[in-house]
Order: structure tokens, then C-alpha cells, then sequence
């Protein structure tokens, strides 16, 4: 397996994430809003509209800087019927509902100029029903020029309801485009040039349902126009076999998730057994790809974080902890840093709450916390992973992050009780400080000494 760093843009290892559902961020104008728009913060449904758009997010710059964010997911901006946005009508075109492909250019500027990175979803497997190329083949059959571009079992095209073509996982609404057609994959190489020099990145959506081949061609024609263009991948699994250096740079970590889910939030695995869970899924990946990966607790397709801990404050800033000091790129899903609820799809894209007084005010400090000094530590940022401690009996992990002198350790108890740990940080000679404590730590011939509290945890740098 290839372990060049350079493979990575580098500006990708300084990042911190945000993902925003743009239909559910903010509303900032509403004359472009969808018809039937209802009230903000009227319970979602799969197929409602709230009017969130890009001025929405426009309006909010500063509210992300304050958070430390330097990076933006954006879930889908092109056109589409529906308000994920995830089956395009037109890959050219920015939903109106989301304004126009002016204000988006004029979005991308602000964002530049306050140090944010705008990443798109690249969504190249399936099209709407309303696309140009499936409602010509709907209209002229196997005469359209387009029949290529889908698998259509048999003439006429029937309903979405009842489909006679493939579509993704079954849903009608959601044609499969045939990339191995070399017309199909020209056209979505044209998109990718549109596009890609304006913005930093793409995550691809379902890219295991497409060829391998593809996303090599992808890469080189994206990093063509643009070297420095992240290329992240949605893969629930073990994703190695598109992180060889010559397709994603990395994936939305989804076994990050499932390991901070067994951990932080049901108590399902011991301190050691996370431990191990972590190592393995490290060993899956080289060295750079692991410093590359979008660490994720939350997203649009999976229950808020709050919610899984069933509101246990604690539990969710453990896993946030552990998650913005972790090796790999934190990202956080718009309204976790303030404790926002959700169940599963669609109950999870609520709308974004401005009210302050309903923050949990607590947690967004300690997020605002953790950015500042991940932005400020190169040894979180940059730094080897070392797991020094799993206690299982004491309930306590820690583990260290190095790059070159400088160093991080990170403490956590999740036991119900008051424990004095002994952390064996492998550095002899280092002075440390605890974050956010003046006094110096006495370092015992590179051990920390420290009392932890109940559902705790604790940061040291060296100095």
C-alpha cells in the first residue's frame, strides 16, 4: 500500500469540518423558496421544505468561524425535485431553491476569504426522474439517444412506482446511470470540470456501486484541473481497496462511528476491546490515509449524536474529545456542537435551531474549545497515534499524539467514579502542562500522575 503523504492535499490535515444540509441550515431568502415551504422548525419529512438555502449559510459565516470551522460538506446544491437534492435534474445548475450559480460563485469568494474550504457531493451513480437523458428516453423509447445511458429492461419506461430499469436499491425515483458507457462517463467528466475548479473538494456519494475504474479515471481528471482537490469517499466499511493512492484520499469514517458508538454511547465494548477495535481499523489504511480520514459521529443518515446518548452530556463530550483529537479530520454535523436531537431519516435533518436559549451552551464551549486547540496543536493535527493505556478494570483510556517534539496526551474516564491513573507517556525527558491549567505537571520519568473525575476526560502538551 502507497504511504505518500503527498498523495493528500496537505491543506486537508489542518481542517476541521462542518457538514451542512443546506435545505435545513438557514432560510435567507425566501423568495426563493419551494412551494408549500413550511414553518422553520415544523417536523421533517421525507419530501417537506424549511426554505434553507446558500444566503442561509452566507448569513452564518461568521457564527462558523467562531466555531473554528475551516472546512464545509455541503450535502447536494444542484438542481433536483426533491430536498436532499441527491437525484440531479441538472448538474450545471444550482437549485433555485438554493439561489443561483452567481451566488454560489459569490458564496465560494466569502468562504475563501475567511479561510473555509468548500467540498461538494459528487453524486455520479443515479439522476432524477426529471434529468434531460431519462425523460427523453421516458418519451421516445429505445429510439432515444440516451437508452444506453440506463439499463432499461423492457419499452416503455414504466412509472417510478413500478420500475422497469435499475435503479439505486430499488427506488424508482432514482435511475442508475451506465458510467461504463463512454458517452454517460464524458458527460459526467464535463460536470466534474465545471465544477471542480471552483470548489476544494468532493465526496462521492455510493461510490462501491460504481466501477473501480471510474474512480481512477475521476482522479486523474480531477487532479488535473486542481492538485490540490480532496477526494473523499462514502464507504460504511472497510475501505481499502479505494485508498491505493489512485482513487479517494480518504472516507467518511463510519467505523470511527461504530467504534465511539459501542463505547461512548452503550457501553457495549471495554476499554481494551476499544482499544483494539481503533487499532484494527487503523491498520486498514496507511499511515497518511489515516491522518486524511473524515472522522465522523454524525451525519444525514444516521440518528443525532445527543440522541444516541440518549441526552447523557457526558457521553457526548467524551466522544467529542476523542473525536477532535483522534488522528484523521474531525466533522461535525451542523447542530451537534449545540446538542440538537433527531432520530433516524428524516428525523435527523431537522431544521438548524438560531434560538440561543435553546443551546446547550455547555457543549458548543467545549466544541469552540477542542477546534481552537486542535487548530493550534501540529501534533493532533499531524501526529503518530499511540493507544498507551486501556484499563479496563479502571474504565480508562489514553493515548498519545506526536509529531516531531511536540506532543499530545489524552486521558478519559468513563467509569462512574473518581479514579487516580498512572499514564505512562512514553516521552522521558518532556515538561507538561494540562489544557487549560496554568500550573505544570511533574512528569515521574515520563509518567502522568492525575486524579480523574467521574465521566471525564483530560489534554497534557508537552512545553
Amino acid at each position: 500500500m502507497k504511504n505518500d503523504i503527498s498523495l493528500i492535499p496537505d491543506w486537508v490535515f489542518d481542517s476541521v469540518f462542518y457538514q451542512i444540509f443546506p435545505e435545513r441550515f438557514e432560510n435567507g431568502d425566501p423568495s426563493n423558496d419551494p412551494s408549500g415551504t413550511e414553518s422553520w422548525g415544523s417536523p421533517p419529512k421525507s419530501n417537506n421544505f424549511f426554505g434553507g438555502d446558500l444566503q442561509g449559510i452566507l448569513n452564518r459565516i461568521d457564527y462558523l468561524k467562531e466555531l473554528g470551522i475551516n472546512a464545509l460538506y455541503l450535502n447536494p446544491i444542484f438542481e433536483a425535485t426533491s430536498n436532499h437534492k441527491y437525484n440531479a435534474t441538472d448538474y450545471e445548475k444550482i437549485d433555485p431553491s438554493f439561489g443561483t450559480n452567481e451566488l454560489f460563485a459569490e458564496f465560494i469568494l466569502k468562504c475563501r476569504t475567511n479561510g473555509i474550504r468548500v467540498v461538494l457531493d459528487g453524486v455520479f451513480n443515479h439522476v432524477g426522474v426529471n434529468h434531460f437523458a431519462f425523460k427523453d428516453v421516458v418519451e421516445k423509447g429505445r429510439e432515444s439517444k440516451y437508452a444506453s445511458w440506463f439499463n432499461i429492461y423492457s419499452f416503455p419506461v414504466k412509472p417510478p412506482k413500478n420500475p422497469n430499469y435499475e435503479c439505486w436499491w430499488g427506488y424508482g425515483a432514482l435511475p442508475k446511470l451506465m458510467v461504463q458507457n463512454p458517452e454517460v462517463k464524458k458527460y459526467l467528466f464535463d460536470v466534474v470540470r465545471t465544477w471542480t475548479g471552483k470548489i476544494d473538494g468532493w465526496r462521492l456519494d455510493v461510490p462501491n456501486e460504481l466501477p473501480h475504474e471510474f474512480w481512477k479515471e475521476f482522479r486523474k481528471e480531477v487532479r488535473s484541473i486542481s492538485p490540490e482537490c480532496y477526494i473523499v469517499g462514502e464507504i460504511w466499511h472497510d475501505a481499502g481497496s479505494w485508498l491505493q493512492g489512485d482513487e479517494f484520499d480518504a472516507v467518511m469514517n463510519y467505523l470511527f462511528r461504530s467504534a465511539c458508538l459501542d463505547y461512548f454511547a452503550a457501553d457495549k465494548l471495554s476499554a481494551k476491546k476499544f482499544s483494539l477495535q481503533i487499532e484494527n481499523m487503523r491498520k486498514l489504511y496507511s499511515a497518511s490515509h489515516n491522518l486524511a480520514m473524515l472522522n465522523l459521529l454524525g451525519s444525514h443518515d444516521t440518528e443525532r449524536w445527543m440522541t444516541i446518548c440518549k441526552n447523557e452530556l457526558w457521553r457526548v463530550k467524551l466522544a467529542f474529545l476523542f473525536q477532535m483529537t483522534h488522528a484523521g479530520v474531525p466533522m461535525i454535523y451542523y447542530g451537534d456542537e449545540i446538542g440538537m436531537q433527531g432520530g433516524k431519516d428524516p428525523d435527523c435533518r431537522r431544521c438548524m435551531i438560531w434560538d440561543q436559549g435553546k443551546w446547550n451552551k455547555e457543549l458548543l464551549s467545549q466544541m469552540k474549545d477542542l477546534a481552537q486547540f486542535r487548530l493550534s496543536s501540529k501534533a493532533v493535527r499531524r501526529g503518530d497515534f499511540t493507544m498507551l493505556l486501556a484499563d479496563t478494570k479502571k474504565d480508562i483510556i489514553a493515548f498519545r499524539r506526536q509529531y516531531k517534539e511536540s506532543a499530545v496526551v489524552v486521558v478519559m474516564n468513563r467509569s462512574t467514579q473518581k479514579k487516580t491513573v498512572e499514564v505512562p507517556t512514553g516521552i522521558k525527558t518532556a515538561e507538561w502542562k494540562e489544557h487549560g491549567v496554568s500550573n505544570k505537571i511533574k512528569n515521574n520519568h515520563g509518567t502522568i500522575s492525575t486524579t480523574m473525575q467521574a465521566h471525564s476526560g483530560k489534554i497534557f502538551f508537552t512545553i
